[in-house]
């Protein structure tokens, strides 16, 4: 795909003593742009909007020299600030070209797309935009569906922890039931019924009779003595 994201430089004419300097600067800054110096592009490109703040080549350029640099959001700020100083529809074309080309760098395939549906309404036969807006087309659906894959797996590990959640807590509900049962089974082992203890008194009641009686018997009972001889 890099074969078509070309970016677009402006060069300057020529056309006064004046002329002669900022533009100067846009055609050296172009070539410094050209022997891939694009830091020292993107100075000269600034000194030309010193002397012309309103020099389309100039903003389009800095743009060109940023994008380079992969700063591409001030690249998209230049794009957009040539657009003011245009009314040639090439020129504009060729500035949403760039701009769709920095959206779609920047992975913001839906503006890229209509950056380059701009481009093609000032220039149709522009094979390049029309290359790159059918890719930036099949970049958001490949990534439509990558988010409806995870949107899935995000949603079954969702219902996977709900499940495991809901088989904790009745886990947990029925270790609770289970420990009361136990509890009241152990209340009911340790509890002695009225009837119980009312047979376990009277038989302590009757043991206490018996052995009052064996007392009395050997108290009662005379004492041996010797004969006298």
């Amino acid at each position: 795909m890099k074969k078509f994201l070309k970016i677009f430089l402006m060069i300057a004419l020529s056309t006064s003593i004046f002329g002669q300097s900022k533009r100067g600067l846009v055609n050296g800054g172009v070539d410094l742009y050209k022997d891939g110096k694009f830091s020292d592009s993107e100075v000269n490109f600034k000194k030309s909007l010193e002397k012309d703040p309103e020099l389309f080549q100039g903003h389009f350029n800095l743009g060109d020299a940023y994008y380079k640099q992969g700063r591409y959001d001030e690249a998209m700020q230049s794009y957009k600030n040539s657009l003011a100083f245009t009314d040639d529809k090439y020129n504009q074309s060729k500035v949403y070209h760039n701009i769709g080309n920095s959206l779609l760098k920047s992975q913001k395939y839906q503006e890229s797309i209509g950056a380059y549906k701009n481009a093609l309404k000032l220039n149709p036969d522009d094979l390049e935009t029309k290359y790159n807006l059918s890719y930036a087309l099949n970049m958001l659906k490949q990534n439509q569906n990558k988010q409806q894959q995870q949107n899935k797996d995000q949603n079954k590990q969702d219902q996977n922890k709900d499940q495991q959640q809901n088989q904790n807590d009745q886990n947990k509900d029925q270790n609770k039931d289970q420990n009361k049962q136990n509890q009241q089974q152990q209340q009911q082992q340790n509890q002695i019924s009225k009837d119980d203890a009312q047979r376990i008194l009277e038989a302590m009641k009757n043991n206490e009779k018996d052995l009052q009686k064996k007392l009395r018997k050997v108290k009662g009972k005379p004492v041996a003595r010797e004969k006298d001889w």
